[in-house]
């Protein structure tokens, strides 16, 4: 067809959803993809020269002129600007079909902005990629909603000014390179506050009694818990308070003594049935997934974090399978609910069906744009087993979540009953003359919508136990009934601390308080932890003391800005400009400069008058009996601020008391530095107590912890805690070793020597090492013995864990205790097994892309330490934050070595001598920069 007779252009975002789409619709359309954003605001330092002194030369954004942005096209998408150029001159049409929400419709924004179209434009939207969607899209556009895209450009202008002006702050005050950002700061203090709590709780111990009855003259028996003694109630773990206190109304509190009294007394004694209660049970099911809650299902069933449940959502919707993920709908469309309970009937039968669909309001606080629920997609559902061929692994284990789901909400309650049985036992115990027993059980009768899908539990417990009590069938029993009592046990207690939270619970606590989109959480969780203010311990998120630091610091200078309700009344003015209810740039005026009418400071105030900022004592965390941790340049490092001075530091990492060494002055002594000891990476900060401090202390007093000498070499061998976690070290005292740091030869300086080192193994404890294990660690390598053809084989611990070596062949082993303990026979055996690459068999490439047009080798993608990357075996090109891996073109991946090698000199010719192609001209082309310009609402 000629060109521009009738052509059509369509923009999607990602190249997988163009390559979906583009099945979907005839030969006049050509998709493309605009691999994500094509324009952002540049770092100052990027701007041109004429600019750095200007009103844009902060921010990139004139806070004087109405925070008129100034974007540019990215480095890497400049090519591809080019590219859309170029087909959109062949087009008649041009049909923006970026995601219908505000990030999306800001994309088709700067599309726009950037292409300058002179042919109609269309807004097309969809909620799913199947080809009836495609197709009613196509046929029913809309104009580019501008509220939208000015809620969209305020959250972006909003983050430049908070993290531009607060940053700075946090690297002069505690540490370089730390950042600050509207959510990812509140999502942090979120963190440390659990842990606060935490460090702050005191446990409680407690007693009660567990025993088994059973009817007189039958073998069936049940077991039932104390619940009262003497009328009063028994306290449970829930009457305490964080600080080990009995706070629960008319509960009694049972020390050991009398708890083992009564236990004894109800063994020589009988009970008696004097109350039973049966009740009905109903359980519905839950509302279909929205962002979050899949966030959280997909967390606690199948083990994903945020990030890469959302990339398997992402797959899932770009390649037809799934809905949109990004929503806060829990509403299905008339075609969905009758695509779910047609399914069910068919599946598990007509009385699993409740007579009318149900239908989920949810109010959400800053609720996302209007979408569905996310549910498979197409008005008839495919059922796992349907696509069980075309999935694998996470995908399909991610799309039968949530098929289940989306099904189970269209189906019926469960229903049964549930019993409740009181029985009491007298006994001759003093303060305790009579004690209650209670135990319930749940039977269920109709299994309804459990037969599908059962939504998981963020308590761990609490989810075992209410498990136990629905599986639990109690014999049918009634008032007056003896019982024998089987068993009486007393069973001991502690209270436990607040659970820290995991990815789940906190994009769950993030939701509820209004903080953060659906959009974001999983970013958000993602920087935390890239940043360093969060660490994972299983599954729990564990705060760094750095972000002790960070939190105080912004806690105590700007309050506000880590206000939970503040933080969450930003989001609901970003929804006000969505809907066009307040102006986009008075509002960032009121954020900025502040409001006299109200008397609220903005942001640039809060900056301008920070005042005195002691950055000592901010970094400073005080944790009991005089013990302190401080957050040192080199990392955090506990300090006894009451105890003899030593000295000097005992511990690499301790930061010198900078203060005391200026003040001292040239060619003065120093001020006695308190004892310091390095706090290791594996330490939470919970543990931190003054009693672990002390033996943090006590390890590196005198410079580690004396082991005792070596019988070989009569070296003293410590044991020291240093930044990188626990060792054990050889001293080099003898005045001949010292010396050997002198001349050798013909005058040449000899090497200094080093003294043995060996890290422990995870298993250890620096307090209770001893000497011959010490002495063995120092041993190591060794050698384990040689082969038939006498190379020597050897046992090694490294970086990456404890190995093999065979000349220049090297083999993981699987414990460090294989150091010690492995044999020649099972060294062989390992090196007769196939090579493999680290501890796992050598990975297939991601995806093969057909051969490179410049070295005509094989292109393939692979995943790499620093992530997936492009090669042709010769030349390496990283993948851009927006390149998926999985779906990434030819054309893509060949532009991408492309350009490495055009920034590699050495490479470029390398390349150049094998290839016989002759280098296209360069074209000169004029930078991409343009100013926000005003776009009238219609």
């Amino acid at each position: 067809m000629a060109a521009g007779k009738g052509r059509k252009l369509v923009i999607v975002e990602s190249p997988a959803k163009a390559k979906t789409i583009a099945g979907y619709l005839g030969g006049d359309f050509d998709v493309e993809a605009s691999v994500g954003h094509i324009r952002d605001l540049p770092n100052p330092s990027e701007l041109p020269a004429e600019m750095k002194k200007g009103p844009f030369g902060k921010f990139a954004v004139d806070v004087e002129g109405g925070f008129a942005p100034y974007y540019v096209v990215d480095p890497d998408k400049k090519k591809k600007v080019a590219e859309l150029k170029r087909l959109l001159k062949d087009a008649d049409e041009l049909y923006l079909a970026t995601d219908e929400d505000r990030e999306g419709e800001a994309i088709a924004w700067h599309l726009l902005e950037a292409l300058k179209p002179r042919v109609p434009v269309k807004r097309m939207v969809f909620h799913e990629i199947t080809r009836e969607a495609i197709q009613r899209a196509v046929n029913d556009t809309r104009e580019l909603d501008t509220r939208l895209v000015d809620a969209q450009e305020t959250r972006r202008i909003l983050d430049r000014l908070y993290g531009y002006e607060v940053s700075p702050v946090l690297w002069r005050k505690v540490r370089q390179g730390l950042s600050a950002g509207r959510v990812q700061s509140v999502a942090t203090r979120m963190v440390v506050e659990r842990e606060r709590e935490r460090m702050a709780f005191v446990r409680a111990s407690y007693w009660d009694v567990e025993g088994d009855f059973t009817p007189d003259g039958t073998a069936q028996h049940f077991t039932a818990r104390l619940s009262s003694v003497d009328g009063a109630r028994v306290a449970a773990g829930r009457d305490f308070s964080d600080r080990g206190e009995l706070v629960g109304k008319g509960a009694v509190r049972l020390d050991e003594a009398l708890a083992r009294r009564i236990a004894e007394a109800c063994v020589a004694s009988s009970a008696t049935v004097t109350d039973v209660q049966e009740k009905p049970y109903t359980r519905r099911p839950s509302a279909p997934f929205t962002t979050s809650t899949l966030q959280q299902e997909a967390s606690r069933k199948l083990r994903m974090s945020s990030k890469n449940a959302m990339r398997v959502a992402q797959r899932l919707y770009e390649n037809g399978y799934i809905t949109y993920m990004r929503t806060d709908s829990t509403t299905l469309s008339d075609a969905a609910l009758t695509a779910a309970r047609s399914q069910a009937r068919d599946m598990y039968g007509a009385e699993y069906v409740p007579d009318s669909p149900r239908r989920y309001e949810k109010k959400v606080k800053n609720a996302q744009e209007a979408h569905e629920a996310i549910r498979p997609a197409g008005d008839r559902f495919r059922s796992p087993a349907q696509v069980a061929g075309e999935l694998r692994g996470e995908e399909f284990a991610l799309y039968e979540l949530i098929w289940k789901r989306t099904v189970a909400s269209q189906m019926a309650d469960a229903r049964g009953s549930t019993a409740t049985v009181k029985l009491a036992v007298d006994t001759a115990v003093e303060g305790a003359q009579r004690v209650e027993f209670s135990a319930s059980g749940t039977v269920i009768t109709f299994k309804g919508f459990l037969a599908a899908y059962e939504e998981g539990r963020d308590d761990e417990a609490t989810a075992r136990a209410d498990a136990a009590a629905e599986e639990r069938r109690l014999p049918k029993l009634s008032t007056g009934v003896p019982l024998q009592v089987v068993r009486a046990e007393a069973e001991g207690h502690e209270t436990t601390p607040p659970a820290r939270y995991t990815e789940a619970t906190l994009v769950k606590a993030m939701e509820e308080r209004g903080i953060g989109r659906p959009s974001t959480y999983a970013a958000t969780l993602g920087t935390i932890q890239d940043r360093g203010y969060v660490f994972t311990k299983g599954q729990a998120l564990v705060p760094s003391w750095l972000a002790f630091a960070v939190t105080r610091l912004l806690e105590e200078h700007f309050t506000e800005l880590v206000d939970y309700e503040f933080t969450a009344s930003m989001e609901e003015d970003l929804d006000r400009i969505a809907g066009g209810e307040i102006g986009r740039v008075e509002w960032l005026e009121r954020f900025y400069f502040g409001d006299e009418a109200t008397t609220v400071e903005g942001l640039k105030e809060l900056v301008d008058d920070l005042g005195e900022i002691d950055a000592k004592e901010i970094s400073t965390i005080p944790i009991g009996d005089g013990m302190v941790v401080r957050v040192g340049r080199y990392g955090p490092y506990v300090e006894d601020t009451r105890g003899t001075p030593s000295p000097v530091d005992t511990l690499n990492g301790a930061d010198a008391d900078a203060t005391s060494a200026a003040s001292a002055g040239p060619g003065s002594s120093v001020a006695a530095q308190p004892r310091r000891a390095t706090i290791t990476d594996d330490i939470p900060p919970d543990e931190m107590t003054p009693a672990r401090a002390r033996e943090l202390l006590e390890a590196a007093a005198d410079d580690g912890r004396v082991l005792g000498r070596d019988p070989e070499t009569g070296r003293e061998i410590i044991a020291k805690a240093g930044r990188y976690g626990p060792y054990v070290t050889e001293v080099l005292e003898d005045e001949t070793e010292q010396a050997a740091a002198g001349t050798s030869g013909r005058g040449k300086k000899a090497a200094k020597p080093k003294p043995r080192t060996a890290s422990l193994f995870k298993d250890m404890d620096l307090a209770s090492i001893d000497l011959d294990t010490a002495l063995k660690l120092l041993s190591l390598p060794r050698v384990v013995g040689v082969d038939a053809d006498g190379v020597e084989i050897t046992a090694q611990n490294g970086r990456y864990g404890p190995y093999l070596k065979k000349g220049t062949d090297s083999r993981s082993l699987t414990s460090e205790q294989q150091l010690f303990d492995i044999t020649l026979e099972e060294a062989l055996a390992i090196y007769a097994q196939p090579k493999q690459r680290g501890r796992a068999a050598a990975a297939a490439p991601l995806k093969e892309l057909g051969e490179d047009p410049v070295s005509g080798k094989p292109v393939v993608v692979k995943d790499g330490r620093f992530g997936p990357y492009v090669t042709d075996g010769e030349t390496n090109a990283t993948l851009r934050k927006d390149d998926d891996p999985e779906s990434i073109t030819p054309e893509r991946g060949f532009e991408l070595l492309a350009e490495k090698r055009a920034k590699d000199p050495t490479t470029r010719k390398r390349t150049a001598k094998k290839s016989t192609r002759k280098a296209p001209a360069k074209r000169t082309t004029k930078k991409a920069t343009t100013k926000r310009t005003s776009t009238k609402k219609g």
